[in-house]
């Protein structure tokens, strides 16, 4: 049995075209996690056109996802940071700061997309920083940096339901920590921004952590509470995250490059975080408020 969940912006989610589409697939009873926002339905088979029908769906805004029906709900949440749990990336805000935005922006992208390696990039762009003022990551974090939308109903419903929660991130430390504790993560793990008298130094802590990284933590944390790569959700946008996102029971590719989405077969490119609920089964009204 398979499930098919449909996803768009508050109010913008259609009831006649999710209830003509449950009939075209001759699905189960449509249920609606959030009125105009989120819908589901049951399938015995996944229908031959359901590619074609997707497409459909993206250009109306909404996303649509069929999954297993059993085992949804998952017991461990492992997040990217930067454009999944914020809204920004932390190293082009640094760089901005630096006078070296678009070029390293330009890198960052390249990277994402699994264009270029993701340590030669990092060492990269880290050097560009060189130089400047260690107080500028604070500043940075408290002015630049912004919440992605959902993250804290997110944290908040899967920490009432018991999941334990991980932030993996090849940004860095004094970011993670900041937003692991803002959120309610569990653990936080980055690469280090090395300083020296005040100053950043141009170089970044070893080993670096990137895409095996990210799996390495997948691995570590559910030998360690006892679970499996079944019970996780992961989320994430860049090439760096696909380790961990085809690994996790439910792997969440989050407004993703191009490349990433194309390796991914859970997709969210027109709702926030969480759709992440919507895609575990919870309604709306078993949304845990935030701390």
């Amino acid at each position: 049995m398979h499930v098919v969940t449909l996803i768009a912006k508050p109010g913008h989610l259609d009831p006649a075209g999710a209830e003509a589409l449950r009939n075209a697939w001759g699905g189960g009873a449509l249920q609606w996690l959030a009125p105009d926002e989120a819908a589901v339905f049951t399938l015995t088979d996944i229908p031959s056109n359901a590619d074609q029908v997707w497409q459909d769906f993206q250009a109306l805004g909404v996303d649509l996802n069929i999954q297993p029906a059993d085992g949804r709900r998952k017991k461990m949440l492992l997040a990217d940071m930067d454009s999944t749990m914020i809204q920004q990336e932390c190293i082009d805000e640094l760089a901005d700061e630096a006078g070296v935005g678009e070029r390293v922006k330009d890198i960052t992208a390249r990277a994402m997309n699994g264009e270029l390696d993701f340590e030669g990039a990092l060492t990269e762009r880290v050097g560009l920083l060189k130089g400047l003022p260690e107080g500028v990551i604070q500043q940075v974090i408290d002015t630049r940096i912004t919440l992605m939308p959902g993250g804290p109903a997110l944290l908040a419903t899967m920490k009432a339901n018991g999941a334990y929660c991980a932030l993996v991130s090849g940004g860095f430390t004094a970011f993670t920590a900041k937003i692991a504790a803002t959120l309610g993560f569990d653990e936080n793990r980055a690469n280090t921004l090395i300083a020296a008298d005040g100053q950043l130094t141009g170089d970044v802590g070893r080993p670096i952590l990137g895409r095996e990284a990210k799996v390495q933590a997948l691995e570590e944390i559910t030998a360690r509470l006892g679970l499996t790569d079944a019970d996780v959700i992961a989320v994430g946008d860049g090439a760096n995250d696909l380790g961990m996102l085809t690994r996790a029971g439910m792997g969440v590719a989050l407004h993703a490059k191009p490349s990433v989405a194309a390796q991914c077969n859970i997709r969210v490119n027109h709702g926030d975080l969480t759709a992440l609920l919507y895609l575990q089964g919870y309604a709306k009204d078993e949304f845990a408020s935030a701390l």
